[in-house]
């Protein structure tokens, strides 16, 4: 008996042959356009994301807002912390309040937030670049009505507190404006 011969190996063709690789590239589901229209150039890339998907194309000055926020808001909770009737008497131009923990919480409470200012300054990521833009505007929107809302009651206006108002209007519309330009999706080339 004769011992049958192995078939020669054939090489395959698959890396030349481009509608063969096409095809492969197609089940394996790599090469095409996802629904955001980036072209994926393996799974692993599909699997683990794309971090260009999360960069953040920065409007111009959006840091150095956010190192003015974050020191603004250290200042004063460092201020309410330490010094509350000096912070009280700049804004409302009375004599001493008659209890320091309202305002001492309140400095505990803008420490907080100013952590939360100084931790989103060195992120890239998008989602929490406009958290912290948001939660400024609503602090200074609630510091605002609260204000407002305590001159009218006293029925007194400090120079102090409408020096507050006017800069607590100003400082939400900064913090809406790089909301919303953080928050738009680049032109695509």
């Amino acid at each position: 008996m004769a011992a049958k011969q192995p078939p020669p190996l054939m090489k395959k063709h698959s890396q030349t042959d481009l509608v063969s690789r096409l095809k492969t590239r197609k089940i394996l589901g790599v090469g095409g356009e996802d629904d955001d229209g980036e072209v994926h150039r393996s799974k692993i890339s599909q699997v683990l994301g794309n971090e260009i998907k999360f960069a953040v194309r920065e409007p111009l000055g959006l840091r150095v807002w956010q190192l003015v926020s974050a020191v603004m808001f250290s200042g004063v909770a460092i201020m309410a912390l330490a010094f509350p009737d000096q912070l009280y008497d700049a804004i409302f131009d009375e004599e001493s309040v008659s209890s320091k923990t309202p305002i001492r919480l309140y400095g505990g409470a803008l420490l907080s937030i100013s952590l939360i200012m100084w931790n989103a300054l060195y992120t890239a990521e998008k989602v929490i670049i406009r958290w912290t833009l948001l939660t400024e505007a609503c602090y200074f929107a609630v510091q605002f009505l609260v204000t407002t809302v305590s001159l009218v009651e006293s029925s007194q206006i400090a120079t102090g507190a409408v020096l507050l108002l006017v800069s607590r209007a100003l400082f939400i519309l900064i913090s809406v404006y790089y909301y919303y330009q953080v928050g738009r999706r680049p032109k695509k080339v």
